[in-house]
């Protein structure tokens, strides 16, 4: 992104909020939601528009889960660790997927394909475990199924739908 572009965006995500108390995390859930993640460039703008220093930025992103400093890969799974998922399998549900992707949650697997991450709640408590891949809800998973929902999301399959 060229200078011109950064400073746009940040202009149209920082204006709505500028003069609101608490306004840096809805910002930065403003750019999450634009990029997928908050990228540095970005911040430093951010930083230097909101006349706050960028460790503040920095501050707020590494302390809650939700921001991410590098974009994920396309397909992002979500994997629910809430107490029903938890009690009905979800840790083995995140083995199956560290087994199938060769990545820990929070890891990117090196082809950008699939970013893994681990949720304390998805609302679908009854379907339990659940885990969400790009928003397409999954319940009652077993780790056997972890192989086909993942081949779902393959670039092939990808070729496949379009």
């Amino acid at each position: 992104m060229t200078s011109e572009e950064i400073l746009k965006i940040v202009d149209e995500v920082v204006a709505p909020w500028e003069a609101k108390d608490g306004n840096l995390i809805m910002i930065l859930h403003q750019i999450q939601n634009r990029f997928s993640y908050v990228p540095r460039e970005i911040s430093f703008a951010v930083a230097e528009r909101l006349h706050i220093p960028l460790a503040r930025i920095y501050e707020v992103i590494t302390f809650y889960h939700y921001f991410k400093l590098k974009p994920p890969g396309k397909n992002i799974i979500s994997a629910c660790l809430g107490t029903a998922c938890y009690l009905k399998g979800a840790p083995e549900l995140i083995a199956a997927l560290k087994n199938q992707l060769g990545v820990n949650p929070g890891e990117t697997t090196p082809d950008k394909q699939f970013h893994v991450q681990v949720v304390r709640c998805l609302g679908c408590c009854g379907l339990a475990p659940v885990l969400t891949v790009r928003q397409k809800v999954y319940g009652q998973v077993t780790p056997q199924q972890i192989p086909d929902i993942v081949a779902e999301y393959s670039p092939e399959r990808a070729a496949e739908r379009n």
